[in-house]
């Protein structure tokens, strides 16, 4: 390793170059920016100390990437044009490798240079488009434009590998990749040169166990900071990541610059007063016991024809982990993270379908509004501003909410989960938050399973019934029952004289299926009429008595030629023997007629039971789907978008599972 010793051009102090690709040397002693040049060295200029950032990262940490060992060895800091301040690790690996480790809201990004193919051009700034996909970088994944905007150089440690010029502003874009994939582009060169990498942790570069950089003396005290135009006292729970804090005593809204408070403006009231029921610097467990504070509360509106619906949203920080946001709106909860755009997909133009999926799941498209910041409380990591506003849609797939948020020059996806009333008192340690009125967009239907296993038990009740009635045939059972008799009627002495006759007894099953037929045996020019019933067998009364026997069930009055007819019957009270009895006139009444009787019974084997069960089964998901129907209908009754179709609606998470 060749090492280049000189003395600063600007205070004289021995200054030593470590490494062979390092351009820039951050002077220990007097805060120049010492440059090497094929001339010498040259005094760039002075750069201001380093923010503490409280980034458990330092100059001199060793870490390995992909089996390859590197030392952080300068660190440069970069300020956003809306305000937040991000680093710029410069990691020089053991084989020649040279990467830049970017941290930002407690995220990390490790990224190498790429160069472009032979032809390839990347597109100018101005012509970027958010979404946009940049073809002409190679990547294992397509790499789109999720923010474009211009950075500022504040300061800087160490070696640094290009021109560093202090206070310098340059162009760039941030693209984002599926699997965590990352890059930028420096449109601080000509041609802008592009980075690619991916979204890592600590532990998996061998830093896992780096720890925060306490630098107590350089840092804001909260004790001394006071606002600017009442002099009341502030405590910042994160004075070096705020931008923006808010004063609760004259409302002024204050930027926070390094730790100095200027006043910008007092604060507009709301149209409707903000009634936050959490209060700023109350903390709450979220995360598998992650402890976040609150330090910030905006009051938001959308206006969907004509009016405005408002929502409050709770800024949470924990150092560790970073920023996350507690939604509340009209009295539901979501907790809100982070969402890698170039993880959601849309067949359709960018974000604009009705439906994006994201990590196997499909989102329907609730809402599409604008959203403006009505009122700030707190300290913020961005330049917020009363009235700032940016084009929100919300996608749903209960219990989960996909949120896009698109600005000037940045697009942020966000997933929201669903949080029960008693689970965020349960977080806070507090009672009482107030109760729902309405549906939530992502409240789950507690239901599903319910539904679920009441579908699957019709449906298997149905097979069942459809493999019994195939295999055992359960509508009748056993051979049906036949009986014929023929009666010779004798000559009558007067064609006014009705002859009567009842067959032989025959057991009738209670609800049994008969079909009855008579005939007589004449020409097709005469006539016969009988009347026809069916009564208890009793053979000796039927003989002695037959007008005092009350017919259990009258069959049929009969006038016909030759064919008398038929009936079907099935409304017997009971079991039992039972006889059939005609009484009846026909015209060749001195010549004998012969009557037959042709009867066949089916007997019954509980198909009305079967007709019950099924009744019973088809009643719990009956009134699971209402319900679900209900339920789904007044959740959509707050979208200002086309609502699925119906059966989409009451099956939704059903048959997912979830």
């Amino acid at each position: 390793m060749s090492v280049l010793k000189a003395n600063c051009p600007s205070c004289a102090a021995p200054i030593e170059f470590q490494k062979g690709s390092t351009i820039v040397l951050v002077c220990p002693f007097c805060r120049s920016a010492v440059a090497r040049t094929d001339r010498g060295l040259a005094d760039l200029g002075k750069v201001a100390e380093i923010l503490d950032s409280e980034s458990p990262l330092k100059l001199g940490l060793k870490g390995h990437f992909k089996g390859q060992r590197f030392e952080l060895t300068g660190r440069a800091q970069m300020r956003h044009e809306l305000g937040g301040v991000w680093d710029e690790w410069y990691a020089t690996f053991s084989n020649g490798w040279v990467g830049w480790l970017a941290e930002a809201q407690g995220k990390f990004y490790l990224t190498f240079y790429q160069p472009l193919p032979e032809g390839a051009q990347i597109p100018a700034f101005d012509s970027l488009q958010l979404g946009q996909t940049i073809e002409a970088i190679p990547s294992q994944t397509p790499l789109m434009v999720t923010e474009k905007g211009t950075a500022t150089s504040v300061a800087a440690d160490g070696e640094i590998p290009y021109r560093l010029e202090p206070n310098e502003r340059s162009n760039y874009a941030d693209l984002s990749g599926k699997n965590n994939a990352f890059g930028t582009i420096d449109y601080s060169i000509n041609p802008p040169w592009a980075f690619v990498g991916n979204q890592v942790s600590l532990e998996e570069i061998g830093l896992g166990d780096a720890k925060s950089v306490k630098r107590e003396a350089q840092r804001v005290s909260t004790e001394g900071v006071g606002c600017p135009n009442c002099a009341g006292p502030l405590s910042l729970t994160a004075p070096d990541k705020a931008e923006r804090v808010t004063c609760p005593y004259c409302n002024s809204l204050l930027d926070v610059n390094q730790g100095k408070l200027t006043w910008l403006k007092a604060l507009s009231p709301p149209p409707v007063p903000p009634d936050f029921v959490l209060k700023i610097g109350m903390e709450g467990t979220f995360m598998n016991d992650a402890k976040f504070r609150i330090i910030g509360a905006v009051v938001r509106s959308v206006n969907i024809d004509g009016v405005k619906y408002f929502w409050h949203e709770y800024l949470l920080y924990n150092p560790l982990i970073g920023f996350r946001w507690l939604v509340h709106s009209d009295n539901h909860w979501n907790f809100v993270e982070p969402v890698n755009p170039a993880d959601v997909e849309s067949t359709q133009i960018y974000g604009t379908g009705s439906t994006v999926n994201y990590n196997g799941q499909a989102y329907k498209i609730f809402q599409d509004a604008p959203a403006m910041v009505e009122f700030v409380q707190g300290e913020f990591y961005w330049r917020v501003e009363q009235g700032e506003t940016v084009r929100a849609t919300d996608y749903v797939a209960p219990p989960l909410m996909l949120s896009k948020e698109i600005a000037d020059k940045e697009i942020n996806w966000s997933l929201g989960t669903f949080l029960k009333r008693e689970e965020v008192e349960k977080a806070f340690n507090v009672t009482n938050l107030p109760y729902p009125t309405i549906i939530a967009p992502n409240q789950p239907f507690l239901h599903n399973g319910l539904l679920r296993a009441s579908l699957v038990v019709l449906l298997a009740a149905i097979a069942v019934f459809a493999v019994a009635g195939i295999l055992f045939k359960p509508s009748f059972s056993g051979p049906p029952l036949s009986f014929d008799q023929v009666f010779l009627l004798p000559a009558k002495s007067s064609g006014d004289v009705k002859t009567v006759v009842y067959s032989s007894p025959v057991l009738f099953e209670k609800n049994s299926l008969t079909t009855l037929t008579i005939s007589a045996d004449i020409d097709y020019e005469r006539w016969s009429e009988f009347d026809v019933s069916l009564v208890p067998a009793n053979t000796e009364l039927n003989k002695n008595d037959p007008e005092q026997v009350k017919p259990s069930e009258e069959l049929y009055k009969s006038w016909a030629y030759q064919y008398i007819g038929s009936n079907k019957f099935n409304r017997l009270a009971a079991t039992g023997e039972y006889q059939i009895r005609a009484e009846g006139r026909w015209q060749d009444w001195e010549k004998p007629l012969t009557l037959k009787f042709g009867l066949t019974q089916y007997a019954r084997s509980g198909i009305s039971m079967e007709f019950l069960l099924s009744i019973l089964f088809f009643i719990p998901p009956v009134l699971f789907l209402l319900y679900k129907a209900h339920f789904e209908g007044r959740r959509w009754e707050g979208s200002n978008m086309p609502r699925p179709f119906f059966l989409e609606r009451i099956f939704s998470g059903v048959l997912s599972g979830k």
